[in-house]
Order: C-alpha cells, then structure tokens, then sequence
C-alpha cells in the first residue's frame, strides 16, 4: 500500500475523505498566528519600551503607574491590532488556502474587544506594580534602590 494514499484516506471513516487537506486548514493559519504573534510581540516591545522611557524623562521617579500603564496599554493596542490583521487579514490573502478571509471591520472589531481585555488587565494591575514597587524597595533599602534606577536610567542614554 502507497503511504501517501494511506495517510490521505486513512480517516475516511471519521468523514475526513483527505487528512492532508484537514490538517493543511486546520494548521495552516498556524503559521501566520505565529508570523502575527512574533511581529506583535517585537513592535510592541520596543513601542512599550520607548513609550516607558519617554514618560520616565517627563515624570522622573513619579507617577510610576502612569509609565507602567501607559506604555502597556500603547504597545498593546498596537500588539492586538498586528497579530490579528497578519495572522486572519493579510495571511490568509497571501496563502490563498486558509478558507476566507477576515474583513478589516472584523479584524478591528475583534482587535477592539481584545484591546478592551488588556486595558482592563493593566488597570487592574497598576495597585500590583505599586505593591512590589514597595516590596523590592523595602528589601533592597532606599538609597540602593535610588542608586540602582539611576544607573538604569543613564545607561539608556
């Protein structure tokens, strides 16, 4: 028996007449989720870096829930809308196999509901960032910890 034709028909009684078919949809648009997904999180680094830093300059040691929450929920708006509009937007246009494509209504209407989540999580995560703001402080002493973001800080310029 042919292993090729063994491997396409071999789930023909669960009604898959062509696993090959079934699983190039099914995980084809894998690879553009992971394209997405590394191109999202690369952008968005480095925007929530620069974004961080940018708001550091302008508020020195204060507001630190400002440069935390407002450099996250930048880099991830720009993070939901890349992973989405590569991974179901111009992915599947390029591939041409990966079943329809996304509209670029439902890619920022799904892109607006994930952004929405995330703003949500950041909010609530800014008491979080104060708490251990406090703890590591507390643990390392304050003319250290001083010390140490100093020369965090001076080495990025």
């Amino acid at each position: 028996m042919n292993t090729s034709r063994f491997w396409v028909g071999n789930y023909k009684n669960q009604q898959i007449d062509n696993a090959n078919e079934a699983y190039r949809v099914i995980l084809g648009q894998g690879s553009w989720i992971i394209i997405g997904s590394l191109a999202a999180f690369l952008i968005g680094q480095i925007l929530d870096v620069l974004v961080f830093h940018s708001i550091k300059r302008m508020t020195g040691e204060k507001a630190i829930w400002l440069r935390a929450t407002g450099s996250t929920l930048v880099s991830q708006l720009i993070d939901s809308f890349v992973v989405l509009f590569i991974a179901f937007y111009i992915g599947p246009r390029i591939s041409g196999n990966q079943g329809t494509p996304w509209s670029l209504n439902l890619v920022m209407a799904i892109c607006m509901g994930n952004y929405i989540y995330k703003f949500i999580v950041a909010i609530i995560m800014t008491p979080v960032i104060y708490g251990v703001h406090a703890l590591i402080e507390r643990y390392l002493g304050a003319p250290l910890a001083t010390e140490m973001k100093r020369q965090a800080m001076s080495k990025g310029n």
